[in-house]
């Protein structure tokens, strides 16, 4: 089945891997600050399902303030990588909302949004984490990768009548990250234990990665995706 793309700004240009077989289930990943798809559609390639859709859609190209304005690809606007810096609050709320028309689609297209794993990396994985945690709808699970949870203060209330109260949460981080160390990512998993039930929320570190990913990352994020959307 082939929906139409046009009404999804998102999905226009996506870079999307599709399984050999029938599709019955969906990984829609968000790339890091100034990257594409085509990155983490590469990374994914190697992990895949036969049975499996994954989506990585572009970031728009807008001027971001913790890099002197230069403009580059970005979810939303980043004004620091502090717990209590200034948040970009419309971009973040309208960034989320691109995001999950992606979701609505693929469900329109037949891939039940229990067989949808939301995920991303650094910038990416913020949105991930805000995205599933203010949908209505109950996904799979949350891929969230070296990042943080983004207006993490109207959390839980923000959590949409805890939908996702359940929902699992693969969290990693590098330990040698400098970017976003990774004591903000373990902040980010005790704060995500009082938004969904606590023994839902996994959080990896590995020693001696900085801010990227790793063999052993990867093949967690596998691991994770195979037990969440086992075949059907």
């Amino acid at each position: 089945m082939c929906g139409n793309n046009m009404s999804v700004p998102l999905l226009t240009d996506a870079v999307t891997l599709s399984g050999p077989e029938r599709e019955t289930a969906a990984v829609i990943f968000l790339h890091g600050l100034g990257d594409t798809g085509h990155s983490w559609a590469d990374a994914l390639s190697s992990i895949r399902l036969p049975y499996v859709k994954y989506i990585c859609p572009h970031a728009p190209r807008i001027p971001v303030t913790l890099n002197m304005k230069m403009v580059m690809p970005s979810w939303f606007d980043l004004m620091g990588l502090t717990p209590d810096a200034p948040e970009d609050e419309a971009g973040i709320k309208k960034a989320a909302e691109n995001i999950k028309a992606i979701i609505e689609h693929e469900m329109k297209n037949g891939i039940p949004p229990n067989r949808i794993i939301l995920g991303g990396f650094s910038q990416g994985g913020a949105l991930s984490l805000y995205t599933a945690l203010t949908c209505q709808h109950q996904l799979a699970g949350i891929v969230a990768l070296s990042c943080w949870l983004p207006l993490h203060k109207a959390f839980p209330q923000a959590a949409n009548n805890g939908v996702n109260k359940d929902i699992a949460i693969l969290q990693c981080h590098g330990e040698m990250d400098p970017m976003i160390p990774v004591r903000f990512g373990a902040l980010t998993a005790e704060k995500l234990k009082s938004v969904v039930t606590p023994a839902k929320v996994q959080f990896k570190t590995y020693p001696g990665v900085m801010h990227s990913s790793c063999p052993q990352e990867m093949m967690a994020v596998k691991e994770f995706i195979e037990k969440l959307l086992p075949r059907i």
